[in-house]
């Protein structure tokens, strides 16, 4: 009886075993050989990365909770880069976060009056259940560097 269920929980379990440690892949295919360029090197001179496909690579840590249409990785020195996808066409799951991941797309930077910055910064804090408050909005220019995601890799659990 007790080698009947230890066969039964092996035979659970192979599964589960084999997709530990597998990567997830969203989107498009990450560009072969491509250098990995730091976030803190883009947060630095944002402009001079404008428009530039690049690949980044650090932490999940943050997720959007509503759609998946957005993860932030965070770099080992502890700069953090939005990876903003389009709705509907990837979608991250709740599960990536604290997994590592490459993400590659293009660096844009969204430039607002300060009306439109504080309704974004308010969206962002309704996603991530957490109190706003206006008056912590210092003086512009009110800019948003993010990476337009076209492709990731998350490492499994």
């Amino acid at each position: 009886m007790l080698r009947r269920v230890s066969v039964i929980v092996l035979l659970l379990l192979i599964p589960t075993l084999s997709l530990a440690g597998e990567t997830e892949k969203f989107g498009e295919a990450l560009t072969e050989g491509m250098e990995r360029t730091p976030i803190e090197t883009i947060l630095s001179d944002p402009d001079a990365w404008t428009g530039k496909r690049v690949q980044i690579s650090g932490e999940i840590s943050g997720v959007c909770a509503h759609q998946g249409c957005w993860i932030d990785i965070t770099s080992e020195s502890d700069s953090t880069l939005r990876v903003k996808v389009d709705d509907g066409v990837i979608v991250f799951p709740q599960e990536s976060m604290g997994r590592l991941a490459v993400a590659e797309g293009e660096v844009e930077i969204l430039e607002m009056d300060r009306d439109k910055y504080e309704a974004w910064l308010r969206h962002v804090a309704e996603e991530e259940d957490r109190e706003f408050d206006p008056s912590e909005i210092g003086e512009g220019p009110y800019r948003i560097v993010r990476l337009k995601g076209l492709g990731s890799e998350v490492q499994g659990p």
